[in-house]
């Protein structure tokens, strides 16, 4: 079985949001095509978009999987489904919201979702926790995300004790 790295973000402002991380984190590692999972440090960050909301946990995954990046692509969804997430409106509050950031497998596109994400490199909430796991991690037509993240304003995003 060949391993494939990959990175997933995880975010949550509703029902104890640093609770659901660990839950996400722990239903991904109980499939058996995921072989590790190191997790960052969480990061309290403040809400995007028109919405009033509190403010999110956030953090980003290393994944060692036997998975291509469509395969790990629908793990997620099915997860975020299986922990009740509601897409109800764009930028609004969620249980879970975990997203494909990088696979080994290079970019691909899928049912309007781009992977690499297109707009990472305008995200704190994103590189701050990919920095405390992998600095290194390059980006195909971004940058190094320890280059990203020295051009972007990381103010109200904060790691949790």
């Amino acid at each position: 079985m060949t391993l494939r790295r990959a990175y997933v973000g995880l975010g949550s402002n509703l029902d104890a949001p640093a609770l659901q991380i660990e839950h996400a984190s722990a239903m991904l590692l109980r499939e058996p095509r995921v072989a590790s999972l190191r997790l960052s440090r969480l990061f309290r960050s403040p809400p995007w978009g028109p919405v009033a909301q509190p403010d999110f946990v956030n953090a980003v995954a290393e994944v060692a999987c036997s998975m291509s990046a469509p395969a790990l692509l629908r793990l997620l969804l099915d997860t975020e489904l299986r922990m009740g997430r509601a897409r109800r409106e764009r930028w609004g509050p969620r249980r879970i919201d975990l997203d494909l950031l990088w696979h080994e497998d290079g970019p691909f596109e899928a049912a309007g979702i781009s992977v690499p994400h297109p707009r990472l490199a305008e995200r704190a909430f994103v590189l701050l926790p990919w920095a405390d796991l992998a600095p290194e991690c390059a980006i195909p037509g971004q940058g190094r995300v320890a280059d990203l993240l020295e051009g972007v304003d990381c103010a109200g995003v904060v790691p949790l004790p």
